[in-house]
C-alpha cells in the first residue's frame, strides 16, 4: 500500500490537469442543491446511481446535453461513499463530467500507458476537486471511484452517456466489463477479482489517510 499526503495532491486547475481534463464554466447550484437535499452518503462503502430519475429532470439537463454533449441522450446519476483507496481504474469511449458537492480527490492516470492491458500505478497523479466545480474528464483518462477527504465521506455527480454501466454480454476483451466500460482492477480489490475482473493494475495499490 502507497499512501498519499496532501502536498502530493494538485488542484484541478493546476496546469498539469490538462492532459486529463478540463474544469467547467458552469453554474452548478442546482445540481448541488439536489445532491444536498435529495441523497445521502452510505454508512461504509459507496452508492453509485447511474441515473437517476429526479436528477434528470432538473431544469439544467437539457442544457448540459446541449452544450456538452451535442445533444445526445445523457444520464445524470452520482457517486456517493467513503472509498479512500484507487482499487481500480476505468475508462470509456466518451467524456465524463463530474460535480463535486463536497471536496473530493480524483486519482488519474492516462489511457495510453496502458500496456499489454496492464497500467503501473506509480504514474497515478492526484487531484482535489472542490465543493462547487465540475470538470470534464476526456475519454483518454483512466479514473475511478472518487476518495474522501474526510470521514464524513464524499458526493459527486456523474453524467455520461445514456447507458453507460449498463450490464452487457460480450467476449472477446478482458477490460470490457460493462457498456462503454473498461477496467483495470488492483488484485487487492477482492469484491471486482471474486466477480472475474481481472488483476491489471501493477504495483502498490493507493490510499489516502487524513492527517
Amino acid at each position: 500500500m502507497r499512501y498519499i499526503s496532501k502536498n502530493e495532491i494538485k488542484l484541478v486547475t493546476d496546469s498539469s490537469f490538462n492532459k486529463y481534463g478540463r474544469v467547467i464554466d458552469y453554474n452548478f447550484h442546482e445540481i448541488i442543491d439536489y445532491l444536498d437535499n435529495h441523497t445521502t452518503i452510505p454508512d461504509e462503502g459507496n452508492q453509485y446511481v447511474a441515473s437517476d430519475n429526479g436528477f434528470e429532470n432538473l431544469n439544467c439537463y437539457k442544457e448540459i446535453s446541449e452544450k456538452y454533449y451535442g445533444c445526445q441522450d445523457i444520464q445524470f446519476g452520482y457517486c456517493n461513499g467513503k472509498n479512500n483507496r484507487l482499487n481500480a481504474l476505468e475508462y470509456h469511449s466518451s467524456n465524463e463530467i463530474n460535480v463535486a458537492a463536497t471536496d473530493l480527490i480524483l486519482l488519474l492516470g492516462d489511457v495510453r500507458d496502458i500496456e499489454s492491458n496492464t497500467y503501473k500505478t506509480n504514474k497515478v497523479e492526484a487531484f482535489l476537486l472542490k465543493r462547487g466545480q465540475g470538470i470534464e474528464i476526456f475519454t483518454t483518462t483512466l479514473h475511478f471511484s472518487p476518495i474522501r477527504t474526510n470521514e464524513e465521506g464524499f458526493k459527486c455527480a456523474v453524467f455520461l452517456p445514456r447507458f453507460t454501466n449498463n450490464d452487457i454480454d460480450f467476449s472477446g476483451n478482458d477490460l470490457l466489463f460493462k457498456n462503454n466500460k473498461w477496467i483495470l482492477t488492483h488484485p487487492e480489490n477482492e469484491k471486482l477479482m471474486n466477480i472475474g475482473v481481472k488483476g491489471r493494475l501493477i504495483g502498490e495499490n493507493i490510499e489516502y489517510k487524513e492527517e
